[in-house]
């Protein structure tokens, strides 16, 4: 049987991103996406429902995240599905949670340039995209590259 698990989110962070370290020493970094829709309830009344998201990203994406990312800030993430699986300890009952683990993200810019939530980590220059570093230009001046962010 075929499968695919991919999904493509865009929203804003409901809290600060919370960064963890592993007993292994690797980087995990929890946080939660508000994903709202606008529609027209049969009524005709304008309607908007929004769906809280639990997003888990790993290693230098999550550090990039930690770092970058605060509550209310616009973005994009791409990644899988995982579904946790636990007893309630307080009933017993077995529960179950669906988590997007963050294979790749962007900034997404808020319209504001104010220097407020959902602007880029410099205030002005374009926002690094998903944290990949890049080399520097071969004719770049020496030390060009301190200021860049990842």
């Amino acid at each position: 049987m075929a499968s695919f698990n991919k999904v493509i989110l865009m929203g804003n962070l409901t809290r600060d991103p919370e960064l963890r370290a592993t007993p292994s020493g690797s980087s995990v970094c929890r946080f939660t996406i508000a994903c709202s829709r606008a529609f027209k309830a049969q009524d005709g009344s304008q309607r908007e429902e929004t769906a809280f998201i639990d997003c888990d990203a790993w290693g230098r994406t999550a550090e990039t995240i930690a770092k970058y990312c605060q509550k209310g800030r616009p973005l994009l993430v791409e990644g899988r599905l995982r579904q946790d699986k636990w007893d309630d300890k307080n009933t017993g009952e077995k529960r179950t949670k669906l988590i997007v683990v963050v294979d790749n993200f962007s900034f997404v810019s808020s319209g504001r340039n104010d220097g407020a939530e959902g602007g880029s980590p410099d205030d002005g220059a374009p926002a690094p995209r998903a944290a990949r570093p890049q080399a520097p230009a071969a004719d770049a001046p020496a030390g060009a590259d301190e200021d860049i962010p990842f």
